[in-house]
């Protein structure tokens, strides 16, 4: 069966994810159709914008995209599989392509939205979520961090709302996504099969209208909370500051951190905030630099990302044992060698990318 369904239907390049038995999770031959259909149709007079979508049983899309193939990493670790290393860099090459993309592309964020489903939606000109819509980056649960340009999106969403959602992993709803700048319209799920159909018909002139976020959203009435405690200078302040207040909100996200890995809680706090420093190609080689210590720092079963993702993909025992075991434990100086480059800039595999300029896919 074919994951990815490129097809050109009226003035619109038309993306469907097709692997549903997985939520659309990314394979890496998923991430090579995809940047091969968007570079195909680029330079094309007759394709006036993209389409991307999800399929499977519940709703009209099914999930757009649980993320990246998590079992596949684990498994290319064990055996020594070279194609772990090329899926990061063409997964990062993919997510810079959409966010410079010339044509409008529309991310129909219908269903599970996460972790790699954020990389190749939020660099689309127009992020439509329904109330189906559950959207996170929940990489820290798992040992590793919110890539794929994360510390980009989440760094520029208003507030220190990144910050929550980046080291909770907390699900959003649609509401949720709009409040925090993470999508532009809202539409009913029912009526995302006529819109698909609208925009191949007239292109993009039939963009929806961006959607205020609703007052009733869940952040709303938590943003002075969410600044007075994820703007703390560090986690352990975070985590004491919320384990202090006696709230039942507060509470909840001190208990949602306790159980991640304290030391990617680390790694994804400086990622964020050093993100806000930098262009998305910037952002893109600093997470390729994080990502290859996450496997290599402490090779095979060792490293943080492969317990977590036995715990919750291999084994499913859901109990993690985490390396230091507290949040209090961890040192800047485990959390300095995650961005110290294991490459000199002459030689690292994002070292093309440049913001406004997609040359580097054509040598890709």
């Amino acid at each position: 069966m074919r994951e990815v369904l490129a097809e050109v239907v009226g003035k619109a390049g038309c993306i469907t994810l097709n692997r549903p038995r997985a939520l659309n999770a990314l394979s890496l031959g998923m991430i090579r159709e995809l940047a091969s259909a968007l570079l195909a149709w680029r330079d094309d007079p007759a394709i006036e914008l993209v389409l991307l979508r999800g399929t499977g049983k519940e709703g009209p899309f099914g999930a757009l995209c649980a993320g990246g193939d998590i079992r596949f990493f684990h498994q290319a670790v064990l055996a020594g599989d070279a194609r772990l290393e090329d899926f990061f860099t063409e997964e990062y090459t993919l997510n810079h392509l959409i966010h410079f993309y010339p044509k409008p592309y529309v991310a129909f964020m219908d269903g599970v939205v996460m972790g790699g489903g954020m990389g190749i939606s939020q660099g689309a000109r127009c992020r439509i979520v329904t109330e189906r819509t559950k959207m996170a980056m929940p990489e820290t649960a798992i040992g590793l961090f919110p890539d794929v340009g994360g510390g980009w999106f989440l760094g520029r969403c208003p507030g220190r709302i990144g910050e929550y959602l980046a080291l909770t992993g907390e699900a959003i709803g649609a509401a949720e996504a709009l409040q925090a700048r993470l999508a532009d319209a809202l539409v009913p799920a029912k009526d995302l099969p006529a819109l698909w159909d609208r925009l191949a018909r007239e292109g993009a002139s039939a963009l929806p209208a961006h959607t205020l976020a609703p007052a009733d959203n869940k952040l709303a009435p938590r943003l002075h909370d969410i600044e007075r405690f994820f703007g703390e200078p560090d986690v352990p302040a975070m985590v004491h500051a919320l384990e202090a207040d006696g709230g039942e909100w507060a509470a909840h996200a001190a208990g949602m951190l306790r159980k991640r890995s304290p030391l990617m809680l680390h790694v994804t706090l400086e990622q964020l905030r050093r993100a806000r420093g930098l262009d998305l190609a910037g952002d893109l080689r600093m997470e390729r630099d994080i990502v290859r210590h996450c496997f290599q720092l402490r090779p095979g079963t060792a490293s943080e990302t492969m317990e977590g993702i036995r715990a919750l993909a291999i084994d499913k025992d859901h109990a993690p044992r985490w390396n230091p075991a507290r949040i209090e434990d961890v040192t800047p100086g485990d959390v300095a060698k995650f961005f110290d480059s294991p490459w000199p800039m002459h030689a690292h595999p994002l070292r093309d990318l440049s913001d406004g300029d997609v040359a580097a896919f054509e040598a890709a």
